[in-house]
């Protein structure tokens, strides 16, 4: 599935590959080096541990530059309607409040669209109840405001 940025997302993710193809790569490619002084290849630990790293970093460099070359740049929702880039505060059942973010950039306190959470509150309005089919089980939730930031 193509990912729905905003363009305030789609920054964010060009600020990390930045970060991680800049300041991240040069720090490996310099443990790499100060590993290789060490002796024999073989046996040290520090060289293999610093090559690991750079295998992962390369792969989430070569992740997030797929992501942002498929991305689909959406305007920002407006406060009307939930969209991408929308922050919704939602309340469940017991009374519970939640504030999530729609993203296609994932992290703490979001919800991808193509999540229970995120699919079920696309195009919904303040006030509109939500039905979440999540693997964990059912549950309902209405829809308490929605901020644009």
């Amino acid at each position: 599935m193509t990912d729905q940025l905003t363009p305030g997302q789609q920054s964010q993710l060009a600020a990390e590959l930045a970060d991680l193809e800049g300041p991240r790569r040069a720090e490996i490619v310099e443990a790499i080096s100060v590993a290789r002084g060490h002796g024999d290849l073989s046996e040290n630990f520090e060289y293999h541990a610093a090559k690991n790293e750079q295998a992962l970093l390369e792969r989430k460099i070569t992740i997030l530059r797929a992501r942002l070359d498929t991305a689909v740049v959406v305007e920002a929702p407006t406060e009307a309607i939930i969209g991408v880039g929308s922050h919704v505060v939602v309340e469940d059942e017991g009374g519970e409040k939640l504030l999530v973010e729609i993203s296609g950039v994932g992290g703490s306190g979001t919800a991808s669209t193509s999540s229970p959470l995120g699919a079920a509150l696309l195009g919904k309005r303040v006030g509109d109840t939500v039905q979440i089919e999540a693997p964990a089980g059912a549950w309902a939730a209405r829809v308490v405001e929605i901020r644009t930031v």
